[in-house]
């Protein structure tokens, strides 16, 4: 699914204390990750948010860690081992082109993308595949870095999300990020839905 592909040296600092300082995923992810839950983390990268999500799913939870380049994941299972954590994580390779998931259809309560989708050759493609994953009213964090995304171009990407039969249903602020919260809804349910 890649377009540019993040360079395995920025994996460091993307995983590093130093961005904890900006962006908390404790934080972030708290009203959205709890026990139990089977998470998506994609483009996980070396786990800056899989370690966090792994530790809220607690012991009977599982986080799935999708990324294209297999180094980023082995360091990650590297970091979830040295956690503790590695038991509750799972990692997956996918293509450039699809996550190869299939037969997990309606499977995860959460899924995350951030920092991930601009980097994609084709969202529409992107946002069918996490659709069909998650279930019926689970949610999807998509947050773009306002370094390399404009606002303009953010809109862009969440109309494409609501052309692929997701909902946004919330605008998180996330310290230096476009955020939006973005739901499957259930067909037969009318949901209020903010404009973006």
């Amino acid at each position: 699914m890649a377009r540019h592909v993040c360079p395995i040296w920025i994996g460091y600092f993307l995983a590093s204390g130093l961005r904890r300082l900006l962006q908390n995923p404790s934080k972030i992810l708290a009203s959205h990750v709890s026990a139990n839950m089977k998470v998506l983390d994609v483009g996980s990268a070396m786990g800056f948010f899989s370690l966090p999500m792994a530790e809220a799913v607690g012991p009977r939870g599982k986080v799935l860690c999708v990324d294209v380049q297999p180094k980023m994941l082995d360091v990650l299972r590297k970091r979830a081992a040295g956690a503790g954590l590695a038991d509750r994580i799972e990692t997956h390779v996918c293509a450039n082109e699809t996550f190869g998931l299939d037969g997990r259809a309606d499977e995860f309560d959460f899924a995350l993308a951030f920092a991930v989708v601009h980097e994609v050759t084709d969202p529409a493609r992107f946002f069918r595949e996490v659709h069909c994953l998650l279930k019926p009213e689970a949610r999807l964090l998509l947050a773009e870095p306002r370094g390399h995304v404009t606002e303009a171009a953010f809109r862009r990407t969440v109309a494409i999300a609501r052309e692929n039969s997701l909902a946004v249903v919330d605008r998180p602020e996330i310290r230096g990020a476009h955020a939006a919260i973005l739901t499957k809804p259930v067909r037969t349910e009318t949901r209020r839905v903010i404009r973006f």
